[in-house]
């Protein structure tokens, strides 16, 4: 029991342990959500092209994680710790290259060449900040039920990110309106060059720059979260050193953890599972604001209804917190993410109303939370179930949770590549104020019949998933056994020492 009293961490270091997740979700989201109308329709990249800039933006982000991680186990201990210094450096550099993915460049050629490298370039210092902040849960305390609160404090606050995200971006945006040209002119008249040049002629001009100048300053507020954020992160938590590393400073062989973590079956069926579900996810994320503002013709209200979809993902984070400790894991992620089904399909079934669309966005935020909140609580007891089954492995952590990322982001580049690129064959008009016949339709086949599709099937991997609540049990009894050997091991060899001495 004093061992345990030792390991119970206060409620301000869980918040700023919490409050650390938030940059990532915060920009996340907002890229997430407003990236691929922003390339389209604000900076006017071609759709073809746009869709090279998310695929590859969102590949290179999966590849950095594995790479981020190998470093990470190569570092060594330093006084602030083995991950801290990570965050502390790549936070100034993260900002700046934020900032210029928003910022539309006055050139001519080489436009699409800017977005893709600054793009990356975030991508890679984000993760540089993200995989530490991740595999720091392992660090925080050895208690499973400490790390599981912290885990559901970082939850709430993630998805209090995207809110954030969604509503400084949307909000700020909003107010302006992004100029779009009739369907009557504008689809009767070829893509050409020339005729491009002549729609920029009677187009509004003054228009279009408040609304580049609007995602300037939402970059501006959100640079400034994300170093709030940090310095709280920085200053509020105690990277805890694990007693088993203390005997050995010698750096961990990545390539042999990796093909130990690999063969981990439990790992590999969670990751198959929630690689469906962030899949359908982020298809929805990617196309939703395209979907509402041209199949449901809903232009002006489009960040409403994104923002009522993540307030109703935040007050519910509590809810599945209760759920999976009273039924366990394994049920809530069946409850939580099988929830999303009904609603995705109501979104295009339903004829277009406003208060109908409200209804479904807090309805299919419900599910939102439980996505956001399953995948992380899991993750630490296949962590556990590892350690039980390789006692003298140590230092895995940040594998564990970067490939993880890794084939998540993966995926969910290679699908929003995709999704890009089949607006662009079904003849997506750039800054049109309707799209045609085949564009709705691609919209509401990437927005409700493949996520439907998809999440399907993520269900039935998650059958093949071993550790439920009794196994649960007897890993934590089993790892509580082994600290305590470990412990009285090491306090009789001090007791000899001093006996010799």
């Amino acid at each position: 029991r004093l061992q345990e009293s030792r390991e119970k961490l206060s409620v301000c270091s869980k918040l700023c342990y919490a409050v650390g997740g938030a940059p990532y979700q915060i920009t996340g989201c907002a890229l997430g959500f407003f990236l691929q109308i922003y390339l389209l329709d604000v900076a006017q990249v071609d759709a073809f092209y746009a869709s090279i800039i998310l695929f590859a933006g969102r590949v290179w982000d999966a590849i950095t994680d594995p790479m981020v991680g190998f470093f990470i186990s190569k570092t060594s201990w330093t006084r602030f710790g083995r991950l801290m210094p990570w965050i502390m450096f790549s936070t100034p550099f993260a900002i700046i290259s934020y900032f210029l993915i928003w910022f539309v460049p006055d050139i001519s050629t080489g436009q699409v060449m800017w977005y893709l490298v600054f793009y990356c370039a975030f991508q890679t210092l984000v993760t540089c900040f993200h995989v530490p902040y991740s595999a720091l849960t392992m660090f925080i305390s050895r208690e499973q039920s400490e790390r599981d609160s912290a885990t559901a404090y970082r939850m709430t606050v993630e998805v209090l990110g995207t809110v954030l995200g969604t509503a400084i971006q949307g909000q700020i945006v909003g107010k302006v309106d992004t100029p779009c040209i009739g369907s009557p002119f504008f689809f009767g008249l070829s893509n050409s060059s020339v005729a491009m040049e002549e729609l920029n002629m009677t187009h509004d001009t003054e228009s279009l720059t408040d609304t580049r100048n609007a995602y300037m300053i939402a970059a501006g507020v959100i640079g400034g979260l994300y170093i709030l954020c940090a310095l709280i992160l920085l200053l509020g938590v105690r990277e805890r050193r694990e007693s088993s590393e203390l005997q050995s400073d010698e750096p961990v062989s990545f390539f042999q953890g990796l093909k130990l973590v690999m063969n981990h079956g439990p790992y590999i069926k969670l990751i198959a599972g929630f690689l469906f579900t962030s899949l359908a996810f982020m298809l929805l994320e990617g196309n939703f604001a395209l979907f509402c503002t041209y199949t449901l013709g809903f232009r002006n209200e489009f960040q409403n209804i994104l923002l009522a979809i993540m307030l109703s993902a935040t007050l519910t984070i509590p809810f599945w917190q209760w759920f999976l400790t009273r039924f366990g894991k394994k049920t809530a992620v069946y409850v939580g993410i099988s929830s999303a089904i009904p609603f995705l399909i109501a979104v295009v079934v339903l004829d277009s109303n406003l208060v109908v669309t409200y209804v479904v966005a807090v309805a299919a935020g419900i599910s939102v939370a439980a996505a956001f909140l399953l995948p992380w609580s899991m993750l630490p007891d296949v962590i556990d179930d590892f350690k039980l089954q390789h006692p003298g492995s140590h230092g895995h952590e940040a594998i564990f949770f970067s490939f993880y990322v890794f084939f998540t982001k993966f995926t969910a580049g290679v699908s929003l590549g995709i999704s890009t690129l089949s607006l662009d064959f079904a003849g997506y008009q750039t800054r049109g104020c309707s799209q045609p016949g085949q564009v709705n339709f691609t919209l509401k086949m990437l927005v409700s019949a493949v996520p439907v599709g998809l999440i399907l099937l993520s269900l039935l991997l998650f059958k093949l998933y071993p550790i439920d609540e009794e196994k649960r049990r007897k890993n934590k009894k089993a790892l509580q056994d082994l600290r305590e050997e470990s412990n009285s091991s090491s306090e009789s060899d001090n007791t000899e020492l001093a006996s010799i001495v």
